[in-house]
């Protein structure tokens, strides 16, 4: 198992193997003041999940009104960017398009091309196609991710909850399986 670290605004833990869970946000989706500032201090992993939880739950009120994900063309276009590389680069766990925000989960696979280039095609490619649709040119996603390495079997069943249930939380449903952007594999449905 080789293992890679660095640190941009937010810590990324980077195995060859291994389960991940990743969140990823439209450019401009947060003020400044919302977002994680991670560099400028040294954070415990509890102290670091409650300020996720915290920027996560003020992408849910949407503060900047940018939600081009809400758009079913464009949810679309990611849904088929998060599905293309499963059985290639990843087996693909779970997923969540919200409005200005996807979770997903997966499980690397061996020779994959590392997270950092998976993510960059499929941010890459749905950016492209999602602006030529919406007619726009400039940034479409934030420019980093929130990866996080899944270390055991509680967490992961924490955190397939917790994105099953976010469009629920954020109010947009009742059930989570009314939601039409959210997908988990039937082996890891723990709902």
């Amino acid at each position: 198992m080789t293992k890679h670290f660095h640190r941009r605004n937010l810590p990324h833990l980077y195995f060859n193997d291994g389960i991940y869970f990743v969140t990823y946000r439209l450019a401009d989706s947060l003020p400044i003041n919302k977002q994680i500032k991670a560099a400028s201090k040294k954070w415990t992993f509890k102290e670091f999940t409650i300020e996720f939880k915290k920027c996560d739950s003020h992408l849910s009120k949407n503060y900047n009104n940018v939600k081009y994900l809400a758009e079913p063309e464009i949810a679309e276009i990611c849904k088929k960017t998060i599905h293309y590389p499963d059985k290639k680069e990843y087996n693909l766990i779970c997923y969540c398009i919200m409005p200005n925000h996807i979770h997903f989960v997966f499980e690397l696979l061996d020779r994959n091309k590392g997270i950092s280039k998976i993510m960059q095609s499929i941010k890459r490619i749905s950016a492209r196609k999602s602006n030529l649709i919406l007619n726009r040119s400039g940034k479409f996603w934030q420019d980093e991710s929130y990866d996080r390495w899944i270390r055991n079997d509680k967490e992961l069943y924490y955190i397939i909850k917790y994105i099953l249930l976010n469009p629920v939380a954020a109010g947009l449903v009742e059930n989570w399986e009314d939601w039409k952007y959210t997908y988990c594999n039937k082996n890891y449905l723990v709902l």
